[in-house]
C-alpha cells in the first residue's frame, strides 16, 4: 500500500491548493453572506476540471478514482468546504449512478446541480414506480436532479421534489434546504447491494475528506495564532498546557488523514471498503469535536468573532459531522461489519474500534 501521490496527482493537488488559496479563501465571508458562489469563481473552477476527477474517461472525465478525490477535497475544504461542495455540482450524488450500473453518460449531461438524498438522513422510500419521503437538511437550497439512495436501491429524480430553503449554520456557501419528495416518478431506478455499499463508502469519504480540510485549517490557524500571541512575556504556544493541546489536535488530524487515505486506496483497489470508510468518517467526526471547539478556545474571545475563521471552522465541522447519518450511523455500520467478519483486515475496519 502506497499512499503517496505520483507526480501527476501531486500536480493536481497543488492546483487545488492554489485555487483554494487564491479563489476561495479571500471570499469566504462574501460567499457565506450570499449563500452562493459568484459566476467568475464557478467559471474558473469549471475550467480547471477538478469536478470531473472521478468521471469515467469515456464520458469526458479523468477517471482518477477515490484517492484523487479525497486529496483534492482536503485542499478545497481547507479553504472553504461550503464553496467546495457548491462548486462540485454532482458531489457524492455521482456515486450511486457510477457504482450501481446507472446511465453515467446521461447523468453527467445534467446542466444544473445534482444532490444526494440518503435514507441515513431522512425517511425515504423507493417503490416500484414512485418515490416519497423527506430529508430535514440537505447542503443545497436548490437542485435540478436528486439521487435517492435507500437500502440497496437508488433512483434518479428530475421532478417531483421541492427544496425549501432554511438558514443553516454550517457550509453556508453551499446553501441549505429541506427536501420533500411526493409521488416522484424516477427517471432511472437501479438496484445493487454491492454497489449501494460502495456508494455509501465513497460518499462518506467525500464528506470525511472535506472535514479533513476544515480541521487542518483550524489546526494551522490556531497554532500560528498561539505562536504570535504573547502572554506573561512569551508566546502562549510555549505554555505547556496549550502546547500539549496543540500537539493533540495535530495528532488527531494526522491519524484521521491516514484512515481516510487508506479507505480511499481500498476503494480504488477494488477491496472491501465499507467498514474502512465508516471508521474513517467516525474518526474524523470524533476528532472534529476536539479540534473545532479548541481551535476557538485557543483564540479566546477572538475565536467567536467573524474577524477570525476558526468560528467558521467549528460550524462547518459540526455540519459535516451530521451528514450521512453522522457518527452514530458510521459507527453502527463499522461495528456491524466487524462483528460479521472473521478478520477485521478483510474489510478494513480499524481506528475507532
Amino acid at each position: 500500500m502506497n499512499l503517496a501521490p505520483d507526480e501527476d496527482l501531486e500536480l493536481i493537488v497543488e492546483t487545488a491548493r492554489r485555487f483554494g488559496e487564491d479563489a476561495l479563501l479571500p471570499h469566504i465571508r462574501s460567499a457565506e453572506s450570499a449563500r452562493d458562489i459568484d459566476a467568475a469563481t464557478r467559471a474558473s473552477f469549471a475550467e480547471i476540471g477538478l469536478a470531473e476527477l472521478e468521471w469515467p474517461e469515456e464520458v469526458g472525465g479523468a477517471g482518477l478514482g477515490c484517492v484523487a478525490r479525497v486529496l483534492v477535497n482536503e485542499e478545497l475544504g481547507a479553504a472553504d468546504a461550503g464553496a467546495a461542495l457548491a462548486l462540485d455540482r454532482f458531489g457524492p450524488s455521482l456515486y450511486p449512478v457510477l457504482e450501481m450500473g446507472g446511465d453515467v453518460a446521461r447523468f453527467v449531461e445534467t446542466s444544473g446541480r445534482a444532490l444526494l438524498a440518503s435514507d441515513l438522513d431522512g425517511a425515504l422510500s423507493i417503490g416500484s414506480d414512485r418515490i416519497n419521503g423527506s430529508v430535514p437538511w440537505v447542503p443545497a437550497s436548490e437542485a435540478d436532479v436528486v439521487v435517492v439512495l435507500a437500502g440497496d436501491q437508488a433512483a434518479v429524480l428530475r421532478n417531483g421534489f421541492t427544496i425549501e430553503g432554511v438558514r443553516g449554520a454550517g457550509m453556508r456557501a453551499a446553501g441549505a434546504g429541506r427536501l420533500r419528495i411526493e409521488d416522484a416518478k424516477p427517471d432511472e431506478l437501479i438496484s445493487s447491494a454491492a454497489g449501494a455499499g460502495r456508494s455509501r463508502a465513497r460518499a462518506r469519504l467525500y464528506v470525511a475528506s472535506l472535514l479533513l480540510g476544515v480541521m487542518r485549517a483550524a489546526c494551522d490557524f490556531s497554532r500560528e495564532y498561539a505562536r504570535e500571541r504573547q502572554a506573561f512575556g512569551r508566546p502562549i504556544a510555549h505554555h505547556q498546557a496549550l502546547a500539549f493541546l496543540i500537539a493533540d489536535m495535530q495528532m488527531s488530524l494526522d491519524g484521521c488523514r491516514l484512515m481516510v487515505r487508506e479507505a480511499a486506496w481500498r476503494v480504488d483497489a477494488g477491496l472491501p471498503a465499507e467498514g474502512a470508510a465508516a471508521s474513517a468518517l467516525a474518526e474524523c467526526i470524533e476528532a472534529s469535536r476536539l479540534i473545532g471547539p479548541n481551535g476557538v478556545q485557543i483564540l479566546g474571545g477572538h475565536g467567536f468573532m467573524a474577524d477570525y475563521p476558526v468560528e467558521k471552522h467549528m460550524r462547518e465541522a459540526r455540519a459535516l459531522g451530521l451528514w450521512l447519518g453522522g457518527f452514530d450511523a458510521a459507527i453502527e455500520e463499522s461495528g456491524r461489519l466487524l462483528c460479521a467478519s472473521d478478520s477485521p483486515l478483510d474489510i478494513g475496519v480499524g481506528g475507532v474500534l
